[in-house]
């Protein structure tokens, strides 16, 4: 009886340490990531007026839950590094151990801490951090502060309006690069697609047109009487009416979008590039070819979307790999300093974060699955602590 109580004063001794220790660094990196919105574009309102600070706190209100999706992770793991370190640090865990208690049972409180913030940041991730993103940008769109890009194609969105689809990866002082351009015909089925590395853009501003030039690109034509035609081009041009793309600045960016809208927009895509007519002229082999490259065509044009939507549920788990390997983790660097355990939750951050960055990096490249690439660093950082975890246990 008294064995079991100490367990439980030690269970409850952690779990407050721990989720002081929560609070503290959420509130830090809160703080640090908000600071240059705060700087770049609130301050700018109140410094010009065009804001009260009521105003002011709103938007700063309606940004956290979008920075909670990085920093609720981040602090769990930099907490378990601290309270972890500490308790190693002052033998407390040797004392634990000589009263005949196991790592595993000290830590089970905290583990199941983690899955109540796994669910907390899936709310958060999934629907609370893009509607919040949203109505930060409508309020301050409303204040005079424009969001939309300097030209008419943001970076890593689908343009999506009559007859035509374009997507641009990167897009700098109109200098585009990873271009990609749906035709359609009747609205709805795939006629065309044109893909280049670097393209340009340029307004005709006085007949109101938007003139985009792709360069060393390749195209593919989709007809019913003959399997699909490839072409390489060295130039090609593409015209629309500026009012047309004007209208779609207002569309929500990928990153904006809540897990339903992300699913909604991918049915959405590809009901719009649904099959051409076939010929029944076509043999079977040129009918599995044009169905094919049809395939491949969807996936280049959903693989953004799909790349979102995998990471917003992979975030959500986030806390549970960084709570798994930071709690042996701050056992074996057996350290008080605040300063170390910092830099060890840098470093981890940045390798978990880096993955995201290369899925992204590999957005037109669908046949590589770059959706699934941001699962990787919770499936290492779940296995790598599950045995460090196990190894502490046993004293190795």
């Amino acid at each position: 009886m008294p064995a079991t109580r100490s367990v439980k004063t030690l269970h409850i001794y952690l779990t407050r340490q721990v989720i002081a220790s929560l609070v503290m660094t959420v509130v830090v990196f809160t703080f640090v990531l908000l600071l240059g919105n705060i700087l770049k574009e609130i301050l700018s309102l109140l410094v010009s007026r065009q804001a009260t600070l009521g105003i002011a706190f709103q938007a700063i209100g309606l940004l956290i839950p979008f920075v909670w999706v990085y920093t609720l992770p981040m602090g769990m793991l930099t907490a378990t590094l601290l309270v972890f370190g500490r308790f190693s640090a002052d033998q407390e865990l040797t004392a634990a151990r000589a009263g005949g208690v196991s790592l595993i049972s000290l830590v089970t409180p905290i583990l199941l801490l983690s899955l109540v913030l796994c669910g907390v940041s899936a709310v958060v991730n999934l629907e609370l951090a893009p509607r919040c993103r949203v109505a930060y940008k409508t309020l301050l769109w409303k204040f005079g502060v424009s969001f939309a890009s300097a030209s008419l194609l943001p970076e890593g969105r689908f343009k999506s309006y009559e007859g035509c689809i374009i997507y641009a990866g990167k897009n700098h002082q109109d200098h585009l690069q990873d271009v990609m351009i749906y035709q359609l015909e009747n609205k709805t089925n795939l006629a065309s697609t044109l893909r280049a590395p670097r393209g340009e853009l340029h307004v005709d501003s006085a007949n109101r047109e938007v003139i985009i030039d792709l360069f060393d690109g390749k195209g593919v034509y989709f007809s019913g009487e003959r399997p699909p035609i490839m072409i390489s081009f060295s130039q090609s041009h593409l015209t629309n009416k500026l009012d047309s793309l004007t209208r779609e600045m207002e569309k929500t960016r990928i990153t904006d979008l809540t897990f339903t809208q992300l699913q909604d927009e991918i049915r959405d895509l590809e009901s719009r590039m649904s099959s051409p007519a076939i010929a029944p002229k076509l043999s079977a082999e040129q009918i599995k070819a044009q169905r094919r490259e049809l395939e491949k065509q969807k996936g280049d044009l959903t693989a953004p979307l799909r790349i979102q939507l995998h990471r917003q549920v992979a975030f959500s788990f986030a806390c549970f790999g960084f709570t798994l390997i930071g709690i042996p983790l701050g056992i074996r660097v057996h350290r008080r300093e605040t300063n170390i355990s910092f830099a060890i939750a840098l470093i981890l951050v940045l390798f978990y974060y880096g993955f995201t960055l290369a899925s992204q990096a590999l957005a037109t490249r669908p046949e590589w699955s770059p959706h699934l690439i941001v699962w990787m660093p919770n499936f290492i950082f779940q296995a790598v602590g599950a045995v460090l975890l196990w190894r502490a246990n046993r004293g190795l």
